[in-house]
């Protein structure tokens, strides 16, 4: 019998570096300037999900009716904050380490993130990854973002992979959904901030503390260490 050898995909922020935080405050900061209150958690609650969505979200919660005009000034707003919280970002432990691990032992990973390249650039910087050497695959590339599985249809794509082959490591119940919508393995992070049992719901079928944590259990997802 022939072994089905792994593919990794990986969502960036909050799964590889430490940046969901500075996304939610840099969204509370661009919702301020334009005089829209909501609440930090909630924000919090919906990172990860496409920018279209979080638009529907912030609809249904505020119940307001906001222009396409001032949806183009969020995003931006949201991105300029974002680039003045970047310094901070770090990234996670054990993440280096688990992308060299799978590096060495020639499994192949990428990377599938709802942001844009405008923001994940420096979050890539950070991790250390060059998009010119590994597939990075961002919410300019596809028409839909999480939970639609448009992006890690694409990484998969990118590296030649059937779909059914790749394991997805997401720490969002948003990686989860579009993990099970394409029929690949969803493996939850804590590191982002969701629980375990809501990861499980979304269709994680294991779920660890971070990557340091993955690397230490790799073998439990298909990766030989």
């Amino acid at each position: 019998m022939t072994r089905i050898e792994p593919v990794f995909l990986f969502d960036l922020d909050g799964t590889l570096v430490d940046s969901v935080y500075q996304h939610v405050l840099a969204w509370k900061e661009a919702l301020d300037a334009e005089g829209i209150e909501l609440s930090v958690w909630r924000i919090h609650r919906r990172i990860g999900m496409s920018g279209g969505l979080f638009t529907n979200m912030l609809l249904r919660e505020t119940g307001m009716q906001v222009s396409t005009e001032r949806l183009e000034r969020l995003r931006q707003g949201h991105t300029q904050s974002y680039r003045r919280l970047v310094a901070g970002v770090r990234p996670l432990p054990g993440a280096r380490e688990l992308l060299a691990t799978l590096t060495q032992n020639a499994i192949p990973w990428a990377i599938a993130t709802s942001g844009r390249m405008e923001t994940a650039a420096a979050n890539l910087g950070a991790l250390g990854v060059d998009p010119a050497k590994v597939p990075v695959v961002t919410r300019d590339q596809v028409k839909y973002a999480k939970p639609d599985p448009d992006l890690f249809l694409a990484a998969a794509e990118r590296l030649g992979a059937p779909i059914e082959t790749a394991v997805v490591v997401g720490d969002a119940i948003w990686d989860m959904l579009a993990a099970r919508r394409c029929r690949a393995l969803g493996v939850g992070l804590l590191s982002g901030g969701y629980g375990e049992e809501e990861l499980e719901r979304a269709g994680a079928a294991r779920v660890y503390a971070d990557p340091a944590d993955l690397l230490r259990h790799l073998d439990e997802v298909g990766g030989r260490r």
